[in-house]
């Protein structure tokens, strides 16, 4: 499997509050972000793997939501975490 229970811990560890705070906004937007950049691999292979293009775009949308939700609550932590992850060009 592509995503552990240690590496998730480490997500966590660096972006959100702390290991065990797994609902932390910051938190879930790196998981999803490394969810996605795992799809698209996948995808941009598998081209005509529609479900896990589908997949990909809801995930898309949820990180999304999250991210507006973080703009809207906390613009410097929004735009930290963009620069961390690497997101916007």
């Amino acid at each position: 499997m592509y995503l552990e229970a240690e590496k998730k811990k480490e997500f966590f560890a660096q972006y959100g509050k702390s290991e065990k705070d797994t609902g932390s906004i910051e938190g879930q937007i790196a998981l999803f972000t490394f969810r996605i950049q795992h799809l698209t691999q996948h995808v941009r292979g598998m081209k005509n793997d529609k479900f896990t293009e589908r997949s990909l775009v809801r995930l898309v949308g949820k990180r999304r939501r999250l991210l507006d939700y973080l703009k809207d609550k906390d613009v410097v932590k929004y735009r930290e975490l963009i620069k961390q992850l690497g997101i916007r060009k």
